[in-house]
């Protein structure tokens, strides 16, 4: 008990973080220094970094196209669902850390289709000679909310160590070089990384304390 309530507290103060981060993002010092004139907040820490940073063009291209690695990952686990519905023929005897992996997805994919419809600022850089949404940074926030549970499930399922563990390396060592690269890729705000870290974290904690509060062992 004192376990799950721990979790909730992380969870709870996560997203308190993230909304107040939200809210110094939009209202404490915005000015017009983004392309085309569009208004930034936090302009003087962002601006900084963008210009300690500058654009590197390869590096977004590249975490673009390793930014379909999650949905694969996301592919696979719906496809070990349906698996196991089809076998079992019924949805309350397909495997409930599976269940509960389909509604985090659903609900992570909410949280992005969000901030592509409500714009809080837009990327430093015009994408193609468009402006594009840029907070929080999507990839980063795909990235970590789907690689996390990657490594929560394949800890249950892998028996041997030696594989466990190596995937477990490999896949941290991916999401760090991913976020690091839309980092300094130049093509989000500092802001824009940081918000996406705690709304990501705030999500994982809140998958991983529904999971303990099923006694879903991980």
């Amino acid at each position: 008990m004192k376990k799950n309530q721990k979790n909730c507290f992380v969870t709870i103060s996560l997203m308190a973080a993230f909304i107040l981060w939200t809210v110094l993002v939009m209202h404490c010092d915005v000015r017009p220094i983004g392309p085309k004139g569009t208004t930034v907040g936090l302009a003087g820490i962002n601006e900084a970094f963008h210009n300690l940073t500058g654009v590197h063009m390869m590096i977004y291209t590249i975490t673009d196209w390793l930014g379909l690695v999650p949905l694969f990952c996301v592919l696979g686990f719906a496809m070990l669902g349906l698996v196991q519905l089809v076998k079992r023929r019924s949805l309350l005897k397909v495997d409930v850390d599976i269940l509960v992996l389909g509604i985090y997805y659903v609900v992570v994919m909410g949280a992005y289709i969000l901030f592509e419809v409500v714009v809080i600022n837009y990327r430093p850089i015009l994408i193609e000679g468009r402006l594009e949404a840029s907070y929080p940074s999507s990839t980063t926030l795909l990235v970590m909310c789907v690689m996390a549970t990657v490594m929560l499930q394949l800890h249950k399922r892998i028996k041997s160590d030696v594989i466990r563990n190596i995937l477990m390396v490999l896949i941290a060592l991916f999401s760090a070089c991913m976020v690091i690269g839309r980092l300094i890729s130049g093509v989000h705000w500092l802001s824009d990384i940081i918000a996406a870290a705690l709304l990501s974290g705030a999500l994982i904690m809140a998958y991983y304390t529904i999971c303990e509060m099923c006694k879903i062992k991980e």
